[in-house]
Formats: C-alpha cells, sequence, structure tokens
C-alpha cells in the first residue's frame, strides 16, 4: 500500500532544507573528529601519555562511533531525528567540555573515547543513509556525496582553527570552541529537521508516492534486525569487510595519526594541521564528485578503483614526509584527498540495492565495521610507533590492505532490481 501525497507548489523542496540543517549538524560533529591528532603530542608532553595510550582512547571513540550508528538510525525511527541529533550534539559538548577538567588517563577515555564517540556516532553515516533514503529518490547519490562531504568540511574548518589554538593558547580552549560549536547547531536542528517528507505533506524528492513509515515498538529490536536482514546476504559481508578497511586507513590511520607522524619527519604541527585541512578540502569535491559518478557508474568498479588508488598512495607516504610540504608531500595530499571518504556514497547506494527502506539500519552496520576497523588502526599505529619508533610499517600495512578492500568489492554481484 502507498500513500499518495500531493505535490507542493512551493518552488524549493523541503528535502533540500532537512539536507542544509543535516550538512550543518554533521559538520558541527566532525568539529571534535579533527581534534585527537593535533592534541596527541600535547597531551603526551603535559601528562606523558604516550602514543599508545591516547590511540587507546581514540579506538574506544571509533568503535563507539562506528557501534551507535545502527542503533541511533534505530531510535530515529522509534522517537524521531530531531531528539536524537540533540542529544547527540550535547554529548559531543558535554564530553569536549568536561575534557578540559581530566588529569589521567581514564577520564581520557571516558570523555573522549565514549560520551564522544556516542554523540559523533548518532550523527554519522547512518544519519546520513537514513536522510538520503527518507528524503530522495532522486539526486540520492548526490546527496549521499554531499552529506558525506560535511564531515571533511567540519575538519577543514575546525583543523586549522584547532591547531593554531592549541598552539598558542593550549589544548584546553581548543576543546571548548568544538563544544561551543556542537552546542550551536541544535536551535538549527529544533527548528528545521523533520523526521519524513509526509510531515510536511510531501513526497520525497523526485517520488509521487511514499511508502507509510514502519515505526518499530523497540529501537534496539530493530537495530538488530538490521543485522540479522544484512547477515544474510553475502554482499552484506564484502560491503562490510571493504568499509572496514575503508576506516582503517582513513580515521584510524591518517585522521588519528598523520600529524604525529609528520612531527616524527620534523614538520610542525601548523603546517601538518594545514596539509590535514587541505585533505578535507580536496574530499569535498572528490566525495560530491563521487556522488554524481555513483548516479551513473556501477558503484563496484567505482569502489574497486578507489581502494586500488588509496593503497598506492599509502604505500608512498613513508617516502614523502619531509620537514617542510615538498612536492612529493603535496602529491599525496591531493590524490588522497580527492579519495578520502570517496568510497561511503558507493557503499551506501549498493546497500539500497539490497535493502531497499531497511538500507539506513542495515549500512549503520557496514558502517560500524568501518569503525571498528578505524580503531583497530588508531590503537595498532600508536603501538607500532611506541615499539618502532616509525610509522612506517603503519603504512605500508594499510596500503596493502587497501587492495584486500578492493578484492572484496570487485566479488559483489551484480545488484538485483532496486527496492
Amino acid at each position: 500500500m502507498t500513500i499518495t501525497v500531493p505535490r507542493a507548489t512551493r518552488r524549493v523542496h523541503w528535502a533540500w532544507a532537512v539536507a542544509a540543517v543535516s550538512f550543518i549538524a554533521i559538520l558541527g560533529a566532525a568539529g571534535f573528529r579533527s581534534v585527537p591528532g593535533v592534541m596527541m603530542n600535547p597531551l603526551h608532553d603535559e601528562f606523558g601519555w604516550s602514543h599508545g595510550v591516547v590511540g587507546l582512547a581514540m579506538s574506544v571513540n571509533m568503535t563507539l562511533f562506528g557501534l551507535t550508528a545502527p542503533f541511533a538510525a534505530a531510535l530515529m525511527d522509534r522517537f524521531g531525528v530531531r531528539p536524537v541529533l540533540s542529544v547527540a550534539l550535547g554529548l559531543i559538548a558535554a564530553g569536549s567540555a568536561l575534557s578540559v577538567t581530566m588529569t589521567t588517563s581514564w577520564q581520557l577515555v571516558l570523555l573522549w573515547g565514549v560520551l564522544v564517540g556516542v554523540g559523533t556516532g548518532s550523527i554519522s553515516m547512518g544519519f546520513v543513509a537514513t536522510i538520503a533514503t527518507r528524503w530522495f529518490e532522486a539526486r540520492r547519490g548526490l546527496v549521499t556525496g554531499v552529506l558525506t562531504a560535511a564531515g571533511a568540511t567540519g575538519q577543514l574548518i575546525f583543523l586549522p582553527v584547532v591547531a593554531e589554538v592549541t598552539t598558542r593558547h593550549g589544548w584546553r580552549w581548543a576543546s571548548l570552541i568544538v563544544a561551543a560549536a556542537a552546542l550551536c547547531v541544535v536551535p538549527l536542528v529544533l527548528i528545521f529537521m523533520r523526521n519524513y517528507p509526509h510531515d510536511r505533506g510531501l513526497t520525497a524528492y523526485g517520488a509521487t508516492s511514499a511508502d507509510p513509515p514502519a515505526v518499530s515498538g523497540s529501537g534496539f529490536r530493530a537495530a538488530f534486525d538490521g543485522l540479522l536482514i544484512g547477515a544474510r546476504v553475502p554482499a552484506f559481508w564484502l560491503l562490510a569487510g571493504s568499509f572496514a578497511i575503508c576506516g582503517m586507513t582513513t580515521n584510524g590511520l591518517i585522521g588519528t595519526h598523520f600529524i604525529p607522524a609528520a612531527n616524527d619527519h620534523g614538520m610542525p604541527t601548523t603546517v601538518a594541521a594545514g596539509l590535514l585541512a587541505t585533505i578535507g578540502i580536496l574530499d569535498v569535491a572528490g566525495t560530491v564528485f563521487s556522488g554524481w559518478l555513483t548516479d551513473r557508474v556501477d558503484p563496484r568498479l567505482l569502489l574497486v578503483v578507489y581502494y586500488t588508488g588509496r593503497g598506492l598512495s599509502l604505500a608512498l607516504l613513508p617516502a614523502l614526509l619531509s620537514p617542510q610540504a615538498e612536492q612529493g608531500t603535496w602529491v599525496f595530499v591531493i590524490f588522497y584527498g580527492l579519495d578520502w571518504v570517496a568510497t561511503v556514497p558507493p557503499t551506501i547506494v549498493l546497500c539500497r540495492y539490497y535493502f531497499g527502506a531497511r538500507t539506513p539500519v542495515v549500512f549503520g552496520w557496514v558502517f560500524a565495521a568501518h569503525q571498528v576497523g578505524a580503531a583497530l588502526a588508531a590503537a595498532c599505529a600508536g603501538w607500532l610507533r611506541d615499539l618502532q619508533g616509525t610509522y612506517d610499517l603503519a603504512f605500508y600495512s594499510a596500503a596493502g590492505l587497501c587492495l584486500v578492500a578492493a578484492a572484496l568489492c570487485g566479488q559483489v554481484r551484480t545488484p538485483p532490481q532496486k527496492a
């Protein structure tokens, strides 16, 4: 049964307002994601915490960041998008603000790991899938790319600020800036966000009818049901495995350890942060373009190309780092930046092919695999650095894993008819 909803006479579909607010919310959540690499050495200098200890805290953060996603998507089905987003932004602000009072490593794990991990996990790729699936029939790949790029935009905005403030005034002021930014997003969510198009008397953008939303009696039950649905389909495991490697080679390794790795080669923090922010600039273009391509090209082919290219760039990175941003370093930044999360739009679209309206919750589990991979890389790369005094082995291992991810994506069968 379908519900026919009259078309609106307004020139701009409300879906674009929802997408805009979603972009800003993801951007606000991304503010904290840019902090750990900048703060790793200051925390080491002040408290004596090793790279492994800080990496462990970020490992907990990334694990919860991923595992929260499917439950947050289910809770959005049950209670609505606005309350879930508002609570999530509040957790980010609380964890970041309270971190200025910490004195021991367990507090680092609790605040940066648990509170911020749960908060950012609620505003992650599961949320992107929710908005793209509910609000857009046409331009879904493009919107997915734009919303995915919001995380990189947040990195672009916050990373240079955090690096400069940390260098001049200390890491505590940087934490307070991130907390304030998260709180500023809450009013926009409360005013503009809606759960479904029919809340505004509309269909999804590009659609003429809408299926009635099914409200689950239990958000946790719906989340586990999504896992069971995905587990029965071989493509789920291939996509989850490749996306775990995606997390290892982006958030886990480069996002957390690029700046301290550059510091090891004599590069100042502000210069390294600028390079990482540039990756964020290029990622916006790369991800939006990937979304555009996903509407036109076999997403499986795109994933094979993306992972192969990322592996080659990571294999070259140890030879390209130096005290200054040399020409070779910029080649890596440009190539890697365009590829950073270009994998997200084709992965979500493939999930949509297989799982239809259940995509947000099922993809939440795929994204959980992404963040488990990121967590492993964040912890293991820090441990390798403490053990060997260099990140080279971590970069080479990540390069090899990217080729494994390309092979996994190449094994995904031709998708069935779109749901």
